[in-house]
């Protein structure tokens, strides 16, 4: 999961796809279907041509031109085991060891039972796309990227990333509406839920070139994106304000809204996680990013110190596990850091900021305001808005340790250089998400519950309506967004295609 493409990538890219408008299907839609997608994406997709494959009649609805959803933005990355990928390289894996894994990565905060529903059907839904042409990157899968690795290589990535997947999934899709299995709808939204006093969901309102109308279902499937892109509710779910714009645009909340109205009940926003190293293009919020600084010792050997909002040291700059500086960023005020470092730091280590030269990186300051130099470290915290004695107090600590062969405070081991020789920079950083934590509640079924834990009959919820928090925890654990969503996806549609509605 990371941000690789521009929206003018995005475009372009969506461009290059077949666009299924409303006026593409056969008829207008019926009164009533076996089942009613809500959501043209990762997870909504699979649903509905599953579902058709079993005979079930499917309404598959998308509020946008084209489907794809977030596999446009995405890096579609996946996991399983016993996967074709992981037999040519000869390497053995079990759903056990993946779950495991999963779980250490996350400290055990993810949802186990639907952990578990992943892992243990992960590997034939990578089989299955793998059966409709879909291709890994050279060498994967791999043990991890940008993210605490696994124990084993199980984790891969598509030659066209997120497209790939898509690439992989619309053949089948646009044979199942040619054949009459699937009417779509596209531009068009899901703007309520039919409902029985019994609180049983009969069908959805939808808005769009049909007009306005309601439309019976036996089962109803909410497969619509996060919230990450609604700056108000993801904060009056989160807490948290939405530090940055980044997510795919469309991620506004409208499953999540939908999903409430009903009386479902919103879990996993106490497992919000911010990613490190976003340098952010103004002090507001959300902000756009303007420069990314992974912060990853397993991408780039840190030199640099990594402050707080008062000028004082808080992590192990470089420890194995980059969620372990993610959580000690989660826990400063406004999840702000700053790195500092000096001449002989620039000069000689890699750059901060991949991509740029050191030049820019020394330069930037003249531009820009989260960017500063100084010819004394308490000059660098009075422009950066750091208290200049303790950011002095900091540095001068540092130095000592390495001096006389002290011991790190955090237990730091790579210190190539102490921070003395001017001039001294500082870049600002902000804490961010791609992804909304909060989500809706389901059981190991996909069944959407109310506030008291019981099933709302007849309603679904797949993707990352249900919150990355629900399967990836309180981290960002390789493949636990994208694999669940088609994986549950899959699970489903054949499952409400053979009229069970239990795992």
């Amino acid at each position: 999961m990371s941000l690789k493409l521009s929206r003018r990538d995005t475009l372009l890219a969506a461009a290059s796809l077949p666009l299924w408008g409303a006026t593409s299907g056969h008829t207008k839609p019926a009164d009533h279907y076996d089942v009613i997608v809500i959501g043209g994406g990762t997870a909504g997709i699979p649903c509905a041509l599953f579902a058709a494959l079993g005979g079930a009649r499917v309404l598959l609805v998308e509020k946008s031109p084209s489907l794809g959803g977030t596999l446009f933005w995405s890096t579609g990355q996946i996991a399983g085991s016993g996967t074709v990928f992981q037999q040519r390289l000869g390497i053995e894996d079990t759903p056990d060891a993946h779950f495991a894994d999963c779980m250490r990565i996350n400290g055990a905060t993810a949802d186990p039972e639907l952990t578990r529903l992943t892992v243990d059907h992960a590997g034939d839904t990578i089989n299955w796309l793998a059966q409709q042409g879909f291709e890994v990157m050279d060498g994967h899968p791999v043990t991890g990227i940008g993210h605490d690795h696994f124990t084993t290589r199980r984790y891969q990535q598509g030659t066209k990333s997120g497209l790939s997947i898509l690439d992989a999934l619309l053949p089948s899709l646009n044979q199942a509406i040619s054949n009459q299995q699937i009417t779509l709808l596209t531009g068009t939204s899901a703007t309520a839920l039919l409902q029985q006093p019994s609180s049983a969901i009969t069908g959805v309102t939808v808005d769009g070139p049909f007009g306005h109308r309601d439309v019976k279902a036996s089962h109803v499937v909410v497969a619509t994106g996060g919230c990450a892109a609604n700056p108000r509710l993801f904060e009056e779910l989160h807490g948290v304000p939405l530090y940055a714009q980044t997510a795919y645009p469309t991620s506004l909340g409208n499953g999540l809204l939908l999903g409430m109205s009903a009386g479902a009940a919103i879990v996993g926003a106490e497992k919000y996680a911010c990613l490190p190293g976003l340098i952010p293009d103004a002090y507001r919020y959300p902000c756009q990013m303007f420069a990314y600084a992974p912060l990853n010792p397993a991408a780039r050997s840190p030199w640099e110190i990594v402050v707080n909002a008062r000028g004082e040291r808080f992590v192990r700059e470089d420890h194995p596990s980059v969620h372990q500086i993610e959580r000690g960023i989660y826990r400063q005020p406004g999840h702000r850091h700053w790195a500092i470092f000096d001449a002989d730091m620039l000069e000689k280590s890699a750059p901060i900021i991949p991509d740029w030269t050191r030049e820019r990186i020394a330069n930037e300051h003249q531009s820009n305001t989260m960017f500063h130099r100084a010819m004394t470290v308490s000059e660098l915290a009075f422009r950066a808005g750091l208290n200049p004695a303790t950011l002095t107090a900091t540095v001068n600590d540092y130095n000592h340790s390495i001096a006389v062969g002290g011991a790190d405070p955090y237990g730091r081991v790579s210190r190539p250089s102490p921070l003395a020789k001017p001039p001294f920079y500082s870049i600002a950083m902000q804490g961010w998400t791609l992804v909304s934590f909060a989500g809706l509640s389901i059981d190991a079924s996909l069944r959407v519950l109310d506030r008291e834990a019981r099933p709302i009959p007849n309603l679904y919820a797949i993707g990352e309506v249900i919150g990355a928090g629900a399967t990836s925890g309180a981290a960002y654990t390789n493949g636990m967004l994208v694999t669940p969503a088609i994986t549950f996806g899959r699970l489903l549609g054949q499952r409400l295609a053979s009229g069970q509605s239990a795992a």
